[in-house]
């Protein structure tokens, strides 16, 4: 296969699934804004953002603790200008105004590269340059989505049903993977696709949980068990994991376990075990490169991905230390998945 055919292949991989995990958060946090508190709100931007590395709009996000009993204020702070940092504060009234504004910025920022819009835009241009590689039902149904994204705006979502709008787009983009998996010819151009699907889900799930795990040293949320439960409960619908939780241990969550759950469940399809044990089988199928001692660099670093989620993280006994390794060697991975394949 041509290098440019499975760049784009491997690159539409990576925006699909990057969408899709967007979306999803996204459902979840736009459901919130109708019956949790202006805490929990916060917590949720402050995840998002945090798993992006990506500042908002603005500036940073705080949440200032009230004095006198009453709800703490959700407040956006501005960069600092010269000597002077201005802060604006928010009451639970102007909350969902302000969430407005951060889920434009992951919805239709074109600026943004990790925004939806920008994710379909740039999955469905390396599709267009590679229809030679997928199938005909795979472009039909990527681009109904893109041309869907390009009809609609923010305010037009915000005043129908935001969480409806997300979980149809997840649907789409779940429905463009049945087609493919269904439609899709198994050669090189397949395995790239599913190369660069599952170690953009790798990144994408470290980077999560570790910022739930930054979330959660907040002395705030520390003092809020019923908070923290309703964190770690998003992510196992997130994931589709609360049936698998329940089934396991019961209806108390405990964020170790949830966490080992969503890491190393060999049986959940979007654990952290399936996507390396993917990577790693797709860097096996798509073969050696031009240079043959990069190609088996390559295979050595799947393989130590997989063994850090298999068989180091039982015995472990810093985490989020091993997430930060997890997270280290698929973007390595990624560095040396181009250097082979791509711009050899």
């Amino acid at each position: 296969m041509l290098a440019r055919s499975a760049q784009g292949l491997y690159w539409m991989g990576r925006y699909l699934e990057r969408a899709d995990h967007l979306s999803r958060l996204l459902q979840l946090q736009a459901e919130a804004l109708v019956d949790r508190s202006t805490g929990e709100i916060y917590s949720g931007w402050r995840r998002i953002y945090g798993s992006l590395d990506r500042e908002p709009p603005g500036g940073g996000l705080e949440l200032e603790p009230s004095h006198d009993g009453a709800a703490p204020q959700f407040q956006q702070t501005r960069a600092p200008s010269g000597q002077a940092q201005t802060q604006r504060r928010i009451s639970d009234e102007y909350t969902l105004a302000d969430s407005f504004t951060l889920a434009d910025d992951l919805t239709f920022e074109r600026a943004n590269p990790s925004s939806l819009w920008s994710c379909f835009a740039l999955g469905r241009e390396n599709a267009r340059q590679m229809r030679h590689c997928i199938s005909a039902e795979m472009w039909r149904s990527l681009n109904l989505t893109y041309l869907k994204l390009q009809r609609i705006r923010m305010l037009d979502i915000w005043l129908a049903s935001p969480e409806g709008f997300y979980a149809e787009t997840a649907e789409d983009i779940e429905t463009f993977m049945g087609v493919a998996s269904a439609t899709m010819y198994r050669d090189e151009g397949w395995h790239f696709m599913q190369l660069g699907r599952f170690l953009e889900r790798s990144q994408l799930a470290s980077s999560l949980l570790l910022a739930q795990l930054e979330v959660d040293k907040d002395p705030n949320e520390q003092a809020d068990s019923e908070h923290t439960e309703s964190d770690w409960t998003t992510l196992l619908r997130i994931y589709h994991a609360q049936e698998a939780y329940a089934r396991t241990h019961g209806v108390e969550i405990r964020p170790d376990q949830v966490l080992d759950l969503l890491v190393t469940d060999p049986l959940l399809p979007d654990s952290m075990q399936r996507a390396v044990d993917a990577v790693s089988d797709a860097v096996a199928a798509v073969g050696p490169g031009p240079d043959r001692e990069s190609s088996a660099a390559a295979n050595r670093l799947a393989g130590r991905l997989r063994s850090l989620v298999s068989y180091e993280w039982p015995d472990a006994e810093d985490k989020p230390r091993l997430l930060l390794r997890i997270a280290d060697l698929s973007r390595q991975l990624h560095s040396l998945v181009n250097a082979v394949y791509f711009d050899y």
